[in-house]
């Protein structure tokens, strides 16, 4: 304890130490005051000129965005059943929010920005690709417009507005971070050209627009991953113009249909390089439905699916993107190793059965 004393005695209390000398560098270096104010003000003018760029893009688009509410029935009644968000797309009530907000709801409210709570009713919505389109009751709206997402780029501006946790109307802006996301949706099915960003989502924010610097809409907000911070997707543009299209002519979205279960197989190498295949895995058929057109067309369980028309088939995401509605009542050649032998099975999809 002397001996922890005695050095705390030798210690000098900071106000007592010496100042030491200080060197005005600034003067001994002609013109840095200059550049260091000049990038200061270069700083300032960035600053203001990405606030103009997100103020000028929420001020076109905000009116355009409403908050939704959903009642879903239960043994005891209609019940609320969350909130989301939406975006108007045509001046007459047409909106576009998520699937997993508006699906299979029994009542749903809009509350527009103006203030005015309107009723909606579900025109389609498509499990698929986590879209659905509402009608709700009120003209003359202010509506998003929907841009062309293959013009987007990684690193472009992005901001996002919805009502996260119910506070509505909320702007978050950051980047797009990567183009040509695939993300598998509720019903299995793989949704290709997703669009990742880190523009700050929180549930809430389902369904609202994810838009450009210049106000237009290059993605619908789906789906965050927990606990990662930054990673956030949204369905781009285009896949939801051809979805909305789709159900408001029709109610739904047709999509081929062959009746067969299948997991994806990695291949032999030396039955690639045999058949000289484009893949190295194909769609092993799992299960035929019966009086179905896989089972009209003569496909086997234990078939390998290599080909579809002109498309390789590497697993069940290539199938799923290659029969898209186009394709129903077209026959369409099916390239199948069945044990050692490659065959070719002519094979007409019919319209998948309505969920």
């Amino acid at each position: 304890m002397a001996r922890e004393g005695a050095t705390f005695e030798r210690m000098v209390p900071l106000d007592r130490l010496p100042r030491p000398p200080l060197t005005p560098i600034l003067d001994e270096i002609p013109g840095q005051r200059q550049a260091a104010e000049h990038r200061v003000d270069s700083d300032n003018a960035l600053l203001d000129a990405y606030s103009r760029a997100v103020t000028g893009a929420v001020e076109r688009v905000r009116p355009s965005v409403v908050h939704i509410q959903v009642e879903r029935l239960s043994r005891r009644g209609a019940r609320p059943a969350g909130a989301g968000s939406g975006f108007i797309i045509t001046p007459d009530g047409y909106l576009v929010t998520n699937s997993h907000v508006a699906g299979g709801v029994s009542s749903l409210l809009a509350t527009l920005p103006d203030g005015r709570t309107v009723e909606g009713s579900l025109v389609g919505d498509d499990p698929d690709s986590d879209l659905a389109v509402v009608k709700i009751g009120a003209d003359g709206l202010a509506y998003g417009m929907l841009a062309d997402s293959t013009r987007v780029r990684v690193g472009q501006l992005a901001i996002a507005i919805g009502s996260p946790y119910g506070f509505q109307h909320t702007v978050t802006a950051g980047i797009v971070s990567a183009l040509g996301r695939s993300m598998r949706g509720a019903t299995g099915r793989l949704l290709d050209n997703v669009i990742q960003t880190d523009a700050a989502l929180n549930p809430g924010n389902s369904g609202g627009p994810l838009i450009d610097s210049a106000g237009r809409v290059i993605g619908v907000n789906t789906a965050v991953i927990l606990p990662a911070q930054g990673i956030c997707f949204a369905i781009a543009s285009n896949t939801a113009e051809r979805v909305a299209i789709a159900l408001i002519r029709e109610g739904r979205v047709r999509r081929a249909y062959l009746g067969i279960s299948a997991q994806e197989l990695p291949l032999p190498r030396r039955i690639v390089r045999h058949f000289a295949l484009p893949v190295e895995s194909g769609a092993r058929v799992e299960t035929v439905t019966r009086d179905s057109p896989a089972a009209a067309a003569g496909l086997r369980i234990g078939d390998v699916i290599v080909a579809l028309g002109d498309a390789p088939i590497a697993g069940v995401d290539d199938l799923q993107r290659v029969l898209t509605g186009g394709r129903i009542g077209e026959p369409i050649e099916a390239v199948v190793l069945r044990r050692d032998r490659r065959i070719s099975l002519s094979v007409t999809p019919r319209e998948s059965p309505s969920r």
